[in-house]
């Protein structure tokens, strides 16, 4: 990989890897850290990269491996075991505060982001990439290595388990007033 490639590939999608990373652990300094691994592993596999997929959807693919890493090790450290960490069944919740840039959001989406942590981690992947980052569900499935049907099925079940949360807590929020 020359220096050109690798810069224009940082240049063209660094933001947007840094934003997918930052709703996922919630840390800026951590998705800094996450950032530069992506890119690491970026230079190291560059040379393998065949083009069945658009660059930027192999740049998140890494990054969504990346963010999997990092919360497989924190796991296995919180438990001091070597239990497997399933992304897919677990919940991928970063017990970090939400980021200075969302405190200037309005008080919906900052319940919004707090909510997103109440959904399975598939879930919240696909809420991600599809609305935050603007994937397209062929790019997602892509990213996840799922089919597109699969991605189709899981927003429609995070978008209605977003909206019942949401209900729910706007009710009871109601209710104590």
């Amino acid at each position: 990989m020359n220096d050109s490639v690798f810069h224009r590939l940082y240049d063209q999608y660094h933001q947007d890897v840094f934003q997918f990373l930052i709703y996922l652990v919630k840390n800026r300094t951590l998705a800094e850290d996450l950032m530069h691994e992506v890119y690491i592993r970026v230079f190291r596999a560059y040379d393998r990269f065949e083009g069945k997929s658009s660059e930027k959807t192999w740049l998140f693919s890494i990054a969504k491996n990346v963010a999997i890493d990092h919360f497989r090790k924190a796991a296995v450290r919180k438990k001091h075991s070597m239990d497997f960490f399933d992304w897919e069944t677990q919940q991928l919740v970063s017990s970090e505060r939400i980021p200075e840039e969302v405190s200037m959001l309005n008080e919906d989406k900052i319940m919004l982001y707090k909510t997103l942590d109440l959904c399975t981690g598939d879930q919240k992947m696909v809420i991600i990439m599809r609305f935050f980052q603007d994937l397209s569900i062929a790019e997602t499935a892509e990213v996840l290595g799922w089919t597109e049907g699969k991605v189709k099925t899981t927003q429609h079940r995070a978008i209605n388990s977003l909206r019942d949360k949401l209900s729910s807590m706007e009710g009871g929020e109601a209710n104590a007033e």
